[in-house]
Formats: structure tokens, sequence, C-alpha cells
């Protein structure tokens, strides 16, 4: 592990040298959904509260909680030795980077208002989100294990997704068996599991009634903490929604060929979405996303994104095709590695629609 902490380390240092910055804060919330920088940054998973870990341009990194943070995580599981309870951390932040400039991960989102106030008198602070994220967003083998694990429970669920899916029976009872698997298979919390109700997300909760077709969204992080997203959708498409998987087809194909080392995400985009727009069809979300310990991170796959793509990244890809009508969709995810010969979609499912009544009868075929 210590030579996977150095990678880090080292290519978030890049990028703060680059910025010319003294010191790279690391921010991270239980309560906002972005604790995975943390945990990429020192291994800490938060369990509750907030944590700052705190990497110079030299020197030893420190990880900071607020003092009451003291007893809700292992701390044990950091490999940080500098760990800090502070009544008010922003506080301490401010007298250890006094007229320092200091490049921020979760300056928008993520800081606490009164550490900001704190720190931002003492420091000069900068945003620092895109830095990062593309400082990370290339994986390490160490990394893919985990990521190939996350895949593999990810794919696991659907089935069992797809085992309980009855027209008639609510989100909930059908979600039940995968999210008992998830949780069985280490991810614990971290699993966001929806179902679309025409075009948009919701909750999978016991009054919603499924209909004769179903669109799962299924999105965990395995024991390793790398999020993924594998799904496909269920049951009997109408005419419209067919045409939907026509574009899908053509995706599917365009993804295999687009994700290339060098290409840009504006390229990439463009590559898989032309059988969508060529059709009419509006995308409700976006195209994809760079995807790892937090998930949603820099680039995504979108017009106007000049970020070159680089062996390793991985990508969650979930073209949102939603007709005039404002209802009628087809919205289904993959979890795709740039490799040196073009992509790879990792969960291995065909990209069809599965019958309503459809039992695992094969093993994964791309």
């Amino acid at each position: 592990m210590k030579a996977e902490v150095e990678r880090r380390y080292g290519r978030v240092r890049d990028a703060m040298v680059a910025g010319g910055l003294d010191a790279v804060l690391v921010a991270g919330s239980e309560y906002t959904g972005f604790e995975g920088a943390v945990t990429y940054m020192s291994g800490f998973q938060i369990v509750h509260r907030y944590a700052y870990v705190l990497l110079p341009r030299d020197g030893d990194p420190s990880i900071v909680f607020p003092a009451e943070a003291r007893y809700v995580g292992e701390h044990g599981s950091t490999w940080i030795e500098e760990q800090v309870f502070a009544d008010r951390p922003g506080e301490w932040l401010a007298d250890r980077l006094t007229g320092k400039h200091v490049g921020v991960y979760g300056l928008d989102y993520v800081l606490s208002v009164r550490d900001f106030v704190a720190l931002s008198h003492k420091a000069n602070v900068v945003p620092f989100d895109v830095e990062f994220d593309l400082a990370r967003a290339v994986k390490s083998d160490a990394e893919l294990e985990s990521v190939r694990d996350s895949v593999r429970i990810n794919t696991e669920g659907f089935w069992a997704f797809l085992e309980a899916f009855e027209p008639g029976k609510t989100a909930a009872e059908v979600l039940a068996p995968a999210e008992e698997l998830f949780v069985a298979e280490g991810c614990g919390r971290l699993t966001m599991n929806m179902v679309l109700v025409g075009a948009e997300f919701a909750i999978a909760r016991g009054d919603t009634i499924l209909g004769e077709f179903c669109i799962p969204s299924l999105e965990v992080a395995g024991p390793g903490g790398h999020w993924v997203e594998v799904s496909r959708a269920l049951g009997t498409p109408n005419a419209e929604v067919e045409r939907m998987l026509e574009a899908y087809d053509e995706y599917f194909e365009a993804a295999r060929d687009a994700f290339h080392p060098g290409v840009t995400a504006h390229d990439v985009h463009r590559a898989v979405s032309k059988g969508f727009t060529e059709r009419g069809y509006h995308l409700g979300h976006v195209t994809g996303h760079s995807i790892g310990m937090t998930m949603i991170e820099h680039p995504k796959i979108g017009e106007g994104v000049d970020t070159e793509l680089e062996e390793n990244m991985v990508f969650s890809m979930h073209p949102h095709a939603i007709a005039e009508n404002g209802r009628d969709c087809l919205y289904m995810q993959d979890t795709w590695l740039v490799t040196a010969d073009g992509g790879e979609p990792l969960a291995g499912l065909p990209m069809r629609v599965f019958g309503a009544r459809e039992r695992r009868r094969e093993t994964t075929s791309a």
C-alpha cells in the first residue's frame, strides 16, 4: 500500500506544483456524499460528521476532524500519523496555513462555512476540484482490482433485481434482494439504487408500483470504496423505446472505438450521442463521467470538455434518452475502462432489454 499512497500523493503534488500551491486541503463530509475523497487520500472512511486531509507540497500529511468525531469512524484505518481533533478545525487549519496559497477540493459544496471563514482570513484559498479529480482519474492496478470487484457486485445485484422483478410488484420489493446482496458483499451504505418513473429518477419506495417496463438505476461501491454503475432495462418496451434501443446499440459500439488515450471527452460525447441526437432525442442527464471513490468526478463526457483521456481512466456511461413527449425514456448504465485498444465495458452484460420473466441462463457476454 505504501507505493500506492506515494503514487496518489505524487500525482496530487504534481497538480499542486502546476497550480503554484503550497498545500492542498481535501474536504469530505458524510452529509454531502463527497466522503470518498478523504478515503482516497487517507484510507479513512467517514462514518459520521466530516474530515479534512491536508497535504503540503513538502512534508507529511495531516487528517483533521471536529472534536466530536473521535468515536464515529475507525481511526486505525488511516495511514496518516498526525490525526487532529479540533474544536474548530478551520481555526487549526488557518494557524497551520497562514500566508499559504491553498487549493481546496470541496470548496463550494463540502467545506463548512465556519471553517471556510476561519481559513480564508489567514490563507489564500482557491478551488481545486477539477485538478484533484484529474489527478486521481487514472487508476492504478490496485485500484482497478477494486473497480472490477465493485462491478462484479453491481452486476450480481442486477441479476438479483431481475430475478425479483414482476409487473405489479413494488419498487421496494424488487430492489430488496439486490440491496441485501450489496450489503452482504461489503458495500455497507455505499449504495444509491433507484428506478426511473417516466424520465425521472425516484427512490425505490413501497408505494411505487412497477409496470410492464422497468428501468433500474443501480450504483454501488464495493469494499475497496470504488463506485461503479451497471444496469439494464427490464420488461416490454413500447415502439418508441425500441427505437431508442437502436441508438443504444450504436452508442455501445461507438464507445468501444471512442475510448482511446488522447481522445477528448468532447469527442467521445459526440461519438456516443450521435445515434440519439440524429433520432431527435433529448439527453436528460450527462452522457457519462469519470467515477472513482466519489461517484461523480471530473472529467464528464460532455459537450466542450477538452480533457484528453488517458489509459486506465474509468467512466460511468448512461445516455438518458428522452422522447418528445417527455415521458418515454431509456437509461442503461455501464462502467467503462479506457485501454490502449479502446473501451472495455467491465460488466460484460449484453446491450439489450431483459424480459420480465427472464432468468439468468447465461454468463456475461459483451
